[in-house]
């Protein structure tokens, strides 16, 4: 039965164990102190702290409020605790758990719990690229000095080196990567990296700062080095822009003569080559007509030695056909009747007047004199044939 219905509440009294005022005496809501005085009351009860029967009513009720204030304070402790005790490790992270300040485990995605003050966590995100740029002065091997811009991208490879290993590993990272970057380029000439030599020397900083990152236990992995495009300083960009177009003309100039030296080259070799191959032919030539002279005379020989008288009437007949084919004159002395008679045979002017008689084409000239020297010398042939046999 409810505390307010009629009968339901023979002692008059309201909810919080007051007895209820009339109505003409309810003035405000219920006391906020005494509410408060009771629900302390219940939390001392629950934890052992309320009075007894037969205590004294002063002393019992000083000791159990330090009790229930004691109750909630641990309570409230230990939900702290346990609020700062239970973590989430996200998938891209990783924790790094020491126990009494050393090393006891590395935590992976998911829901964990350590115990501080006891353990101390450490987690980073572990597959983020993080990426920093760096720019400062630097003197090339040539003693010129350049600005190079550059930046690093870096990822966490293993997070308990990157904890325990290296008091500030990002800021090492930072002096590596200068110490770095001063050696390659010191090593490397001025137009080399104020154009084509920035892929290379970015290969070389990334090799080497990886190198000096092993070596230090960071636990960091560089991913990328780009090396942004190098620059004089301003004070002598005038300077060095002369520089460059020298250079350009330099090259221009380098290319045109590779250019000219490509065309011409391979003529002169072409020449040389054909002069060589008509040196080749000229000796094939002679070789083999000098074999060809050895062998006729050769021969010759056998069948001078069989008809001597036969063989040099033949040779001297031959001999003066090959003469008088080359010639357009043609005198002739005989002896007969003890009488020397001197015989000209114009060859020419028999040519000439044939060819203004026949009119031949251009091309038959030699060979018309060649026939005409060939009939003079079989003509003189006979002759001398029958002043011999007259003798």
């Amino acid at each position: 039965m409810a505390w307010n219905e009629p009968g339901g509440n023979s002692n008059n009294q309201d909810p919080w164990g007051g007895k209820r005022r009339n109505n003409g005496d309810r003035k405000g809501p219920p006391d906020l102190d005494e509410a408060f005085r009771k629900l302390q009351e219940s939390l001392n009860g629950l934890f052992g702290g309320g009075k007894k029967r037969g205590d004294d009513g002063g002393g019992s009720g000083k000791s159990g409020g330090f009790g229930g204030l004691l109750g909630i304070g641990l309570v409230v402790l230990a939900a702290v605790w346990l609020y700062s005790a239970v973590y989430v490790v996200d998938e891209q992270e990783q924790a790094v758990v020491l126990r009494f300040g050393k090393y006891y485990e590395t935590v992976g995605p998911g829901l964990n719990i350590y115990f501080p003050p006891i353990d101390k966590k450490y987690m980073e995100n572990v597959t983020r690229e993080r990426a920093y740029t760096k720019q400062g002065q630097m003197l090339t091997e040539d003693e010129n000095i350049v600005e190079v811009p550059l930046t690093v991208q870096y990822k966490i490879s293993n997070l308990q080196d990157f904890v325990l290993n290296v008091d500030q590993p990002e800021i090492s990272l930072q002096h590596a990567t200068d110490s770095a970057l001063r050696h390659v380029v010191g090593s490397t000439a001025m137009d080399q990296v104020l154009t084509e030599g920035r892929e290379l020397m970015a290969s070389e900083i990334k090799e080497r700062l990886q190198r000096f990152l092993d070596t230090y236990r960071t636990g960091i992995t560089v991913t990328q080095v780009n090396v942004q495009s190098a620059a004089a300083p301003r004070e002598v960009q005038e300077a060095f822009d002369d520089v460059i177009r020298a250079r350009e003309d330099e090259q221009r100039s380098r290319n045109q003569a590779e250019t000219y030296a490509n065309g011409v080259v391979p003529e002169a070799r072409g020449q040389a080559q054909r002069i060589l191959e008509d040196a080749n032919g000229y000796r094939d030539e002679t070789i083999s007509r000098a074999k060809g002279e050895a062998d006729r005379f050769t021969k010759l020989v056998a069948e001078y030695r069989k008809a001597p008288e036969v063989t040099r009437e033949r040779l001297y007949l031959d001999t003066m056909q090959e003469v008088f084919s080359n010639t357009s004159k043609v005198l002739v002395t005989g002896n007969k009747n003890g009488q020397s008679n001197l015989l000209y045979l114009p060859l020419d002017k028999m040519v000439e007047s044939g060819r203004n008689t026949n009119a031949p084409a251009s091309g038959s000239a030699t060979t018309t004199s060649n026939e005409a020297s060939a009939r003079a010398a079989a003509d003189l042939q006979q002759q001398q044939a029958r002043t011999r046999e007259s003798r």
